[in-house]
């Protein structure tokens, strides 16, 4: 399992219609191949930060088999207008767990 872990800042003022569009985008990130779950943490200090941790089969799973789909195109057009800058977004693999 791979961890993707992408960090978001939002325009300032958006977070009600962020959060809007960030349910029906969780709708279609869950169609794609691979996909394991997610979690979506809002940042109490920084009201316009957003943590995506998100679990995937695989890390091309991720790069490859959903970025390269129409599905990416959709997940993006409901959030991306949002966007302050493009997200930080990194992958992890569990070395340790309790």
């Amino acid at each position: 399992m791979i961890l993707e872990v992408a960090t978001i800042n939002i325009k300032p003022g958006t977070n009600a219609d962020f959060e809007t569009n960030l349910q029906a985008a969780q709708a279609v990130i869950s169609q794609s191949k691979g996909y394991l779950g997610h979690q979506f943490q809002h940042c109490i200090e920084e009201p316009t930060r957003y943590v995506l941790l998100i679990r995937w089969a695989s890390l091309e799973a991720h790069t490859e088999g959903f970025r390269g789909s129409p599905l990416f195109q959709e997940w993006r057009a409901l959030i991306g207008p949002f966007f302050e800058v493009p997200p930080a977004v990194e992958h992890y693999t569990l070395k340790f767990e309790n």
